[in-house]
């Protein structure tokens, strides 16, 4: 099993930048590909980002953020991040990180068998 904890979300004005973590506890963080994925309300939920496990070599970004997120992860502290600049109000969500075994960071929600509760991300214009 492996345990994952969102923190990082707030309020924050258009063009505005926020970092989000996801806390990992239980099996090797390492062993993980990991992921964030975003949920509007009343939209189905989204991929944002994803990078493979070890050493994260592979990394992936959907369309809407390409250019403006970075995600990341620092094995020793089994920490994922998501450093997230020029924010838009069309990013307000519901942002989730998840977790695959030995995956490379793919844009699926299926793939991924472990997920975190969420932290809020509301961007004002």
């Amino acid at each position: 099993q492996v345990q994952l904890a969102e923190s990082g979300g707030g309020l924050v004005q258009t063009g505005g930048t926020l970092r989000l973590s996801c806390a990992s506890s239980g099996r090797i963080f390492a062993l993980h590909a990991m992921a964030w994925f975003r949920q509007a309300p009343g939209q189905e939920r989204e991929f944002v980002a994803g990078i493979s496990w070890n050493d994260g070599s592979i990394v992936n970004y959907s369309e809407s953020v390409k250019g403006r997120f970075t995600i990341s992860r620092d094995n020793d502290k089994d920490t994922l991040y998501l450093q997230m600049n020029g924010l838009k109000a069309d990013d307000t969500a519901v942002y989730y990180c998840a977790a695959d075994y030995l995956g490379l960071g793919s844009p699926k929600a299926s793939e991924y068998a472990y997920w975190g509760q969420g932290t809020q991300v509301t961007v004002s214009s």
